[in-house]
C-alpha cells in the first residue's frame, strides 16, 4: 500500500521524546546557553564533564518499553550544535570527542532494535554555534544536509526524522526540497516531521511532510488529502525539555494519561518527553511516572494503539474504536479525597449517543461486566484503596 509507513506510524500511538545533550550536564534546561547568555567558551567547558554511562541506552529503552511506548525520538543534535553521533569529520563537537568517547546514537539505535522499539531522530535546524548560520546560510545548509545524510546512511533503518527550528528564520531558504530528498534517497519509508513550534500548530507546510505537530498544544483532527497525514502532540512532564534539576512543576500522571487519550481520540500520536541527567540516567521521578503510565496502559489491554476516532459521541466520555470494539473512556470517575464519600461514592452517568444498541460492555481493567440500559451506564465510584479516575469501557454496537 502506498504510504504504508504513515499508516504504520499512526498505529505506534505512544512514543517517548528524549532531550539529551551537553545541556544535560548544566542541569538548567535545553535552552540554558541561550537563556543565560552563556558564551561559547564557557559553554564548551561542559564537554569535559560529559561522561555518559555505558548502560544509559539499555535503561532508557527498557523504561520506555515498560511505559508502553512503541518508539523513541532522540535529540541527535540540539540547538547548541553538540552532536550525540559521530560527525565523521564535519567537526569535533560531538560525543566521540568528549570523555564519553562513544557514538551514543549508535548505542541508542542498537538498543532500540534489540528491544523492539522504533528509533527516531530529532535534529535541530537552527544552530547557535555554527559560524555560518548567520553569516553564510547556504554554506550552513550544506553542513546541515551533510549531517542528516550521516544519520540516514550509518544507522540502518530508522522510523523517521523530527526537525525543529525553521521558525527561527521563517523567511530564509532552508532548501527543503534538497533536505527531504536526501532523506528519501537513503530512508524512503522514514517519517518526515518538521515541528511548527508553538505558533503554527497542525500546519503541514512542505508536501514531503508526513506528520504535523502540536507542541504542548491540544491536538486536533488532521485534514486528509490524497496523501495521508499523521498528527503528533509532544508534551513534557514539567516545564523543561532538557534536564533541569530545580524544575519540580510536574503534571499529575492522570493528566498525562488524559493527554494520551485526547491524542488518540484525534487520531494523533502522543510523544511524551523525558530529559535524562548528564550521565544518561533518567531522573527517578520521571522513571516512576513512566512506570505508572505503563501500568495503566497494560491494565487497559493496550487498547490505545489500534484505535481511531469515531463519529459516535457520548455524555461524560469520549468514544474510540478499533476493527471490532468501541471504547468509552471516562476521565473522571467519582474521585474524592473524602473517605466517607470515597467509601459510598457518587456515580458518573455515561450515555452513548447512537441509535444502535450497546452489547457486551466490560471494564478493561477488571473485566467486570457492566449493566447497560438504553445505552446508558453508571461508572463505578472510586473505592478506597484504588483509583479509577481514567477508566475504559469496551463494548459492541449492534
Amino acid at each position: 500500500m502506498k504510504y504504508q509507513y504513515i499508516h504504520d506510524f499512526k498505529k505506534l500511538g505512544f512514543g517517548m521524546f528524549v532531550h539529551f545533550g551537553l545541556y544535560s550536564v548544566a542541569a538548567k534546561g535545553e535552552w540554558y546557553k541561550d537563556m543565560h547568555r552563556v558564551s561559547h567558551e564557557k559553554y564548551e567547558k561542559l564537554v569535559a564533564k560529559f561522561k555518559v554511562k555505558k548502560t544509559w541506552a539499555k535503561e532508557l529503552v527498557s523504561t520506555a518499553k515498560k511505559a508502553g511506548c512503541k518508539y523513541i525520538t532522540l535529540t541527535t543534535r540540539h540547538h547548541d550544535g553538540f552532536s550525540l553521533f559521530d560527525t565523521c569529520g564535519l567537526n569535533d563537537y560531538d560525543a566521540l570527542h568528549s570523555p564519553t568517547g562513544r557514538d551514543l546514537v549508535r548505542e541508542f539505535v542498537d538498543e532500540c532494535n534489540k528491544q523492539g522499539i522504533v528509533p527516531f531522530f530529532y535534529h535541530t535546524l537552527l544552530d547557535w554555534r555554527h559560524p555560518y548560520y548567520h553569516t553564510n546560510f547556504p554554506v550552513y545548509i550544506d553542513y546541515l544536509i551533510d549531517s542528516v545524510e550521516i544519520l540516514c546512511k550509518n544507522y540502518g533503518k530508522i522510523g523517521g526524522l523530527w526537525f525543529d527550528g525553521m521558525w527561527d528564520k521563517p523567511d530564509a531558504d532552508w532548501q527543503e526540497d534538497r533536505l527531504y530528498a536526501t532523506i528519501r534517497k537513503y530512508q524512503p519509508e522514514a517519517m518526515i516531521i518538521n515541528n511548527t513550534g508553538l505558533s503554527a500548530l497542525g500546519e503541514v507546510g512542505h508536501p514531503e511532510i508526513d506528520s504535523v505537530t502540536f507542541e504542548r498544544g491540544k491536538p486536533a483532527p488532521v485534514a486528509q488529502g490524497e496523501k495521508p497525514i499523521a498528527g503528533e502532540m509532544c508534551q513534557v512532564f514539567n516545564d523543561h525539555w532538557g534536564y533541569a534539576e530545580n524544575d519540580i512543576n510536574y503534571k499529575p500522571v492522570k493528566a498525562i494519561i488524559e493527554n494520551l487519550v485526547d491524542c488518540r481520540y484525534c487520531n494523533c500520536n502522543f510523544l511524551l518527553n523525558v530529559g535524562p541527567m548528564g550521565n544518561g540516567s533518567l531522573r527517578p521521578i520521571d522513571a516512576a511516572m513512566l512506570g505508572e503510565i505503563g501500568k495503566w496502559v497494560k491494565a487497559n489491554k493496550n487498547f490505545i494503539y489500534n484505535v481511531v476516532s469515531t463519529e459516535i459521541e457520548a455524555e461524560n466520555a469520549c468514544v474510540l474504536k478499533d476493527e471490532k470494539y468501541y471504547y468509552a473512556v471516562v476521565k473522571d470517575v467519582a474521585m474524592s479525597a473524602n473517605v466517607n464519600v470515597a467509601l459510598g461514592g457518587t456515580v458518573a452517568s455515561v450515555k452513548i449517543l447512537t441509535d444502535k444498541k450497546m452489547k457486551n460492555a466490560r471494564w478493561l481493567d477488571t473485566g467486570k461486566a457492566v449493566k447497560v440500559k438504553k445505552n446508558s451506564f453508571e461508572a463505578e465510584p472510586f473505592f478506597y484503596g484504588t483509583s479509577r479516575s481514567v477508566r475504559v469501557l469496551r463494548f459492541e454496537l449492534k
